[in-house]
């Protein structure tokens, strides 16, 4: 029996020493996440762990290998703004494989890692021949943060293309699966974001695609620039929509940026139409029934905002909706930056906006 009981505690011995000997190979501590930030924001993290595989996190969430809490998942860093140091750990999804996981007639199904960037993915359906996701072209981050946000553009939400979506509970690394409806998506939120915020770690997402182009040009100048390249197709829609992008938002490689800082805001349909009344060259758009949909971008732009510098942060003067970080801005002075704009839209429209983008630290 002593044998056998050693032999049992030899086995755990050497499972717990391969355990740290991943765990030290995953981990880094002290970590400057400004390169794992698109505002480029220099702060640092405890520890940050970089998980490859499904297996890795699973391992990771199931044996307690977390040297640090609290625990923040951190993708493409495209739609946070860190106030200060991050006391804790940080994990990155880092799984990068595409798969076609199944086709019937028209529709394929293709599931990507949670650490492909997500342009990346867009890419390569559009080369694929599968309509979808092109509309989304260039949005920054990566594919594990899709589902969290419910990213969207130019009339299209990932939500509608969403099968389901793989993830690890990070209190026990329990694998789970969250079909379309699970996901609880709304207008750039779902579960994962609202009442499961940190519970879950993401591995890889399910999106239903086609081989039958359904194009969707209505949004914007979309359906202009389509045909200044001559015309409906996948990939000068891609093209379409690169160009947009790049005329109207800074590239977070030249200057700090996470894209829309702000949510446009949903009002009730007689709020909006005594608003058309008062400026009736405000962008409306139709929301669900009751309800529109008002620019933000606008409403900011009309409080004077547009272009405005304010130290190293300042408003975008191309995008109204876009706060930047022009070198050495801290996250206060930009956060401090978007309370004012706040105030003023409150001020001038009675309108509450709401950041899209996720604050990590201490208001």
């Amino acid at each position: 029996m002593t044998e056998i009981n050693n032999a049992v505690i030899f086995k755990v011995l050497l499972s717990l020493h391969t355990f740290n000997k991943i765990l030290n190979m995953i981990t880094s501590h002290n970590k400057s996440l400004k390169t794992f930030n698109t505002f480029g924001i220099d702060v640092t993290a405890n520890t940050v762990i970089h998980l490859e595989t499904e297996d890795e996190a699973e391992r990771i969430f199931r044996n307690k290998g977390i040297p640090n809490y609290p625990v923040l998942i951190l993708g493409g860093g495209s739609n946070i703004l860190f106030l200060d140091n991050f006391n804790g750990t940080v994990v990155r999804p880092e799984m990068k494989d595409i798969r076609t996981e199944h086709t019937w007639n028209n529709e394929v199904i293709i599931s990507a890692g949670a650490g492909v960037t997500w342009d990346d993915l867009v890419s390569e359906t559009v080369e694929l021949g599968l309509s979808g996701l092109e509309n989304l072209s260039l949005i920054p981050g990566t594919v594990g943060a899709t589902p969290v946000q419910n990213i969207g553009a130019y009339g299209v939400e990932v939500s509608e293309l969403i099968t389901k979506v793989d993830a690890i509970s990070t209190s026990d690394g329990s694998r789970h699966v969250f079909n379309n409806k699970d996901c609880g998506f709304g207008y750039r939120t779902s579960i994962f974001k609202k009442e499961a915020r940190g519970e879950f770690l993401i591995t890889r997402v399910h999106y239903s695609l086609s081989g039958h182009f359904s194009f969707r040009l209505g949004y914007g100048s979309v359906k202009e620039e389509t045909e200044r390249l001559g015309g409906a197709s996948l990939k000068n829609i891609r093209e379409a929509v690169i160009n947009l992008r790049k005329r109207k938002l800074p590239d977070p490689g030249i200057i700090g940026n996470a894209g829309s800082f702000f949510k446009n805001p949903v009002v009730s349909t007689p709020f909006a139409a005594e608003l058309s009344m008062q400026y009736p060259e405000m962008p409306v758009f139709d929301d669900i029934p009751g309800y529109k949909k008002i620019a933000a971008g606008w409403l900011i732009e009309q409080c004077g905002w547009k272009g405005k510098r304010v130290g190293e942060a300042g408003v975008h003067d191309r995008q109204a909706l876009v706060l930047v970080n022009y070198g050495s801005a801290t996250g206060y002075s930009i956060y401090n930056l978007s309370e004012a704009i706040k105030q003023s839209v409150k001020d001038k429209f009675n309108i509450n906006l709401e950041r899209e983008v996720e604050l990590a630290g201490i208001i």
